[in-house]
């Protein structure tokens, strides 16, 4: 049975942006009408931050809807997937007293992350020296590296414990020679890693799944799917500032492969924006402010990273880059977040071209070396003072803040659906 006529009960929510929008926040919200939520790519890399009934959650490669009892969640095979993280999460949740069984499912697909992707990440960034790209050390990169080369190991093959010995062997003897010839480390235990990874698939069995399966019968049965991405489009393999970008595919494109289904399934596309601009690592980042600015959206957005801890670069925002991404994604609507950070100051200013060299440019450029270069072209808006932690609806927000809300709409060309305005579940304005 064909699954166009079914088109529509699905939606995406990408990042447009380096990341760290707040997806994690925007999920939770759409999920309460939801009843299935597929995180499709990424790894523990990612960092969804949500604060329910005054508590904080930050989910690494659980999808965010498990905080609503009534939504199914599954990780889907476009991720990388580090049983030792999943089944921190899984205590966090269960202390919490959140009932993970019969809801929680991992694709038999997915890749496993070992220790040994862990110290080549790190060991490769430590002698990248000032080329580093800024990776987490999660060991994404080289997983993804090992998926593409055929050498991965996915959970499929954890559970089966004779082709799990053969293949952790075949990668220990490339990997340990490696580590131990280019990077003079120690390299790792055969015996010590199957035995830990091997009882990792043992404790997994009850929550592996075919991801595609559980989607395509959802859809057949009317039910409400809504695909959570990582990251931003931005850090996207294929489209973002290639090199300084992380190793899946951030945006739309990547839900079919990620979540085993077919394009035609894909509704509509939210595109998240945070008010300002944002980046973690290393990479340009245009409308960055290292100034008095930068540190002010810093300390009010608290913007520090949820998996590392590292302070978020922060700058104006960026409408070139953010057209791109709405473009690119055919994203139907935008959701802004955090426009309660921008409150007090006096002026905005907001990126709509950029000059590089003699040139006025509005196209996001392809080469990292025009971004190192581009200078931000800015108009200028008044701000406002007026809290708005309480609006409701967007005509209870301020002039100005109303007029920066409609500025973007126009810059990005896509209309604004939903705007946060603090942190908790009930601060958001829908439109």
């Amino acid at each position: 049975m064909s699954l166009r006529s079914k088109r529509g009960k699905t939606d995406c929510v990408i990042g447009l942006q380096w990341g760290d929008e707040g997806k994690g926040k925007i999920v939770d919200f759409l999920s309460e009408k939801r009843d299935l939520v597929v995180r499709y790519q990424g790894g523990s890399n990612a960092g969804h931050t949500v604060m329910a009934n005054g508590e904080e959650f930050i989910f690494h490669l659980i999808p965010t809807g498990i905080l609503h009892r009534n939504v199914k969640c599954v990780i889907g095979q476009g991720v990388v997937f580090d049983p030792e993280k999943f089944f921190e999460e899984v205590e966090v949740l269960r202390s919490h007293g959140v009932r993970i069984e019969g809801r929680l499912f991992v694709s038999r697909r997915v890749h496993v992350v070992f220790p040994y992707h862990k110290a080549l990440d790190s060991l490769r960034e430590r002698h990248a020296g000032e080329k580093k790209i800024g990776t987490t050390s999660l060991g994404i990169g080289p997983a993804y590296s090992d998926k593409s080369a055929r050498l991965g190991i996915r959970l499929c093959d954890l559970i089966d414990r004779t082709t799990f010995e053969v293949l952790l062997a075949q990668n220990l003897k490339e990997k340990n020679a490696l580590i131990r010839s280019a990077y003079k480390g120690r390299g790792f235990s055969f015996k010590e890693l199957y035995e830990r990874y091997a009882d990792y698939g043992k404790r997994l069995v009850p929550f592996l799944c075919d991801c595609g399966e559980i989607v395509r019968d959802a859809l057949k049965k009317g039910k409400k799917v809504l695909f959570e991405g990582a990251q931003g489009t931005l850090l996207d393999i294929d489209n973002g500032t290639y090199p300084f970008v992380t190793s899946s595919s951030t945006g739309v494109d990547g839900i079919a492969s990620g979540a085993g289904v077919s394009p035609q399934v894909i509704g509509r596309v939210f595109g998240v924006l945070k008010a300002y601009a944002t980046r973690v690592g290393g990479g340009p980042h245009p409308t960055e402010e290292s100034g008095e600015v930068g540190n002010l959206l810093r300390e009010r957005g608290g913007e520090y990273g949820a998996t590392t801890g590292r302070p978020r670069r922060c700058g104006w925002l960026d409408c070139v880059s953010a057209k791109y991404a709405a473009d690119l994604n055919d994203v139907d609507s935008l959701i802004i977040t955090k426009l309660d950070v921008l409150t007090g100051l006096k002026r905005l200013k907001v990126a709509v071209a950029y000059r590089i060299g003699s040139k006025e440019v509005r196209e996001f450029p392809c080469q990292v070396s025009a971004l190192w270069k581009a200078k931000p072209v800015y108009i200028e808006v008044p701000g406002w003072s007026e809290e708005i932690g309480g609006a409701r609806r967007f005509s209870q927000l301020p002039k100005n803040a109303r007029n920066y809300i409609r500025l973007i709409e126009k810059l990005v060309g896509r209309p604004v659906s939903i705007i946060s305005v603090g942190s908790s579940r009930e601060q958001v304005i829908g439109r």
